[in-house]
């Protein structure tokens, strides 16, 4: 089994390490897999992140069996350090999670940014610490497949909103996202996208800043240069800027990326939206959900991927939130 370990962290292609494992046998090979990914999840350097990186993707193709699946990302931290982490189905952290340190040499974890999030299948075990600083030369890798999930992925790129839609907003992360993670069929859609992320932008106005987006028209779709123009043609800079006010589509699209699996759409709220009672803004919320998930779905139609039942799923899901009294 060693010697085949040798070659599986070798190889560089994931269609390359697919044929390799079914050659071998995809359930043969969970087991070893398993012990390995056990061996490596309380990584301590980049080059053994890197081998559970790669232990990672052998996994999504072969399962994770009764085990809880998991994905090994690198992502950036809001200084741009690098870090690492493991994720699962639902987007919770499991493991060892790292920040590195940029030297001259490499990079290193670093004791005090180094954290373990504690995982069903940790059997007790934790990380050793200190964390000791083991610089190396080494690209941190990052995981090129991933795991069935939940396709859609609901998020908020500023938090801030008027008040009488607080409720609502804390609605969809505490009601409608973990219902679509627990209730939707991923296995059955398809392997081809990852997640679709609806992002959502909501008018404010608070101590600090006030935005209010006023909607263009639905055709023609407004460039941002042809949208600065026109609520100057609206409006005075001065009232603009007094107002906070920002000409937006409703809807923005975000271009699949086949490498990552990801696309998605960005959502802007006028400010007349938080006036609604909460029953009319999650009527509202939906309908938007719903036209972006079925133009992505027009705009994608080439894939092999079940556009169809997935948005039959969130729909009754959906509905169900809709319905659902705050």
């Amino acid at each position: 089994m060693d010697e085949i370990l040798e070659k599986i962290y070798a190889i560089e292609g994931l269609g390359e390490l697919e044929n390799f494992l079914r050659e071998k046998g995809l359930n043969l090979m969970r087991e070893p897999l398993l012990a390995e990914f056990d061996r490596y999840a309380f990584y301590q350097n980049a080059i053994e992140w890197n081998k559970a990186v790669k232990i990672c993707e052998c996994l999504a193709i072969t399962g994770w069996g009764e085990r809880e699946s998991l994905e090994a990302l690198r992502g950036r931290y809001f200084n741009g350090q690098y870090m690492t982490y493991f994720l699962n189905a639902s987007g919770e952290p499991r493991f060892v999670e790292a920040h590195w340190s940029k030297r001259k040499t490499g990079l290193s974890m670093q004791d005090n940014e180094t954290f373990f999030n504690p995982s069903p299948d940790d059997n007790g075990k934790t990380l050793k610490r200190p964390v000791k600083e083991q610089i190396q030369d080494v690209k941190l890798a990052s995981q090129r497949n991933w795991i069935p999930k939940n396709p859609i992925r609901v998020s908020i790129g500023i938090k801030n909103c008027y008040e009488n839609s607080r409720a609502v907003i804390d609605s969809l992360f505490k009601e409608l996202q973990p219902a679509l993670n627990a209730k939707m069929r991923p296995k059955i859609y398809g392997s081809e996208i990852n997640y679709i992320n609806l992002d959502c932008s909501f008018s404010f106005d608070d101590e600090y800043c006030r935005t209010n987006y006023i909607i263009a028209p639905g055709e023609p779709r407004l460039s941002s240069q042809r949208a600065w123009e026109l609520i100057h043609e609206m409006m005075s800079e001065e009232e603009r800027r007094e107002g906070g006010y920002y000409l937006r589509n409703r809807f923005e699209y975000a271009p699949f990326r086949k490498d990552t699996g990801k696309t998605g759409a960005q959502i802007y709220f006028e400010r007349e939206f938080s006036e609604l009672s909460h029953a009319e803004q999650k009527q509202k919320i939906s309908e938007y959900f719903l036209t972006a998930l079925k133009q992505i779905a027009r705009k994608q139609s080439k894939l092999k991927y079940d556009f169809k039942t997935m948005i039959d799923d969130f729909s009754k899901i959906l509905d169900e939130w809709t319905a659902a009294e705050i």
